[in-house]
């Protein structure tokens, strides 16, 4: 571009190029959109699947896991099944909801699922949730 005369209604252009912001924009948010799913971290369980409805919770749920090895997990810490009952008794004492989320394996023992059951029962669940994925 040519220096502008002396004494012309010509001035410099002084606009910002967005087009890189928009570029760098763009890749950040399809970074996001692929690793958002994998932040979600947890127990590997392979879930039943069956056609019921989704539940809203208001609050973060308490959720009992039992993997297909028959090991317990209270809030992502593996727990031993003797003090299953203890711990989950004194974790509802500080909850207004005395609501248990169970996530079962679909190919843990009956045994195994039973007992979660029974010491949610015991330790004072007055409401139990199973978690399952919708069938497809």
């Amino acid at each position: 571009m040519p220096a502008p005369r002396p004494g012309s209604a010509q001035r410099p252009l002084s606009e910002i190029n967005v087009t890189p912001f928009v570029d760098v924009m763009l890749v950040l948010l399809i970074i996001f959109m692929v690793t958002a799913p994998m932040m979600q971290q947890g127990i590997d369980v392979e879930l039943p699947k069956t056609t019921t409805q989704n539940i809203r919770v208001r609050e973060e749920p308490l959720v009992l896991t039992v993997k297909k090895d028959g090991t317990f997990f209270l809030a992502r810490r593996q727990v031993p099944e003797a003090e299953l009952q203890e711990k989950l008794t004194a974790i509802l004492q500080g909850l207004d909801s005395k609501e248990i989320f169970l996530r079962a394996d679909k190919s843990a023992q009956y045994g195994s699922v039973v007992k979660a059951l029974a010491a949610a029962r015991l330790a004072g669940a007055t409401k139990l949730g199973m978690v399952t994925e919708p069938e497809s």
